[in-house]
């Protein structure tokens, strides 16, 4: 396993973050998604929010992972979904969620597993063998999701609860910042 030095303690800016990831690997972006302090001005230059659905605005991307703010309206909710076989960090910059965890059995009947809560600086971590999840911004406000995947996620596969089944669907972002 790398160790990444203590300088991850010290980021204080998303420029800083994205450096820190850089010289990292999958093995230390746990480490260094929960200790970083940002200020949330710094994440709202990145926020784009729309009525209809919650926002995916990348920050950077590369070959290796992936960074992305997702902004959220009140009660907002995801879809329920994999990631594409890829490893998933959720931190939450403002606001309060709710991730609800399902397993889907060999019928594609889903089941609800686990709730947990998660509030702001609260890290969440997913992988596809842990099952499907959603998240729900839980506030009347604004809130915001860094989300950190190790590689690019293209495509997951969702749960249409209508047609109660698995459909595959393309992801694409609602901006990019210049960086990335």
């Amino acid at each position: 396993m790398n160790s990444i030095n203590n300088t991850s303690l010290d980021i204080q800016s998303i420029e800083e973050l994205v450096s820190a990831l850089k010289q990292g690997d999958r093995t230390t972006y746990s480490e260094i998604i929960h200790n970083f302090y940002i200020p949330i001005a710094e994440f709202e230059d990145y926020g784009y929010w729309s009525d209809e659905i919650y926002t995916r605005n990348c920050i950077f991307e590369n070959d290796q992972f992936e960074l992305i703010l997702l902004c959220w309206n009140p009660n907002q909710i995801t879809p329920i979904h994999d990631h594409g076989g890829e490893e998933c960090w959720v931190r939450v910059i403002k606001g309060e969620f709710e991730e609800v965890i399902y397993s889907i059995d060999k019928q594609e009947q889903l089941r609800e597993v686990k709730t947990h809560t998660a509030k702001e600086n609260e890290v969440t971590y997913m992988i596809d063998f842990m099952g499907f999840h959603t998240l729900q911004n839980l506030t009347d406000e604004r809130s915001m999701t860094l989300h950190l995947y190790a590689k690019p996620i293209r495509s997951c596969n969702s749960y249409d609860l209508h047609e109660g089944k698995l459909i595959h669907r393309k992801l694409v972002y609602t901006t990019m910042s210049e960086s990335a």
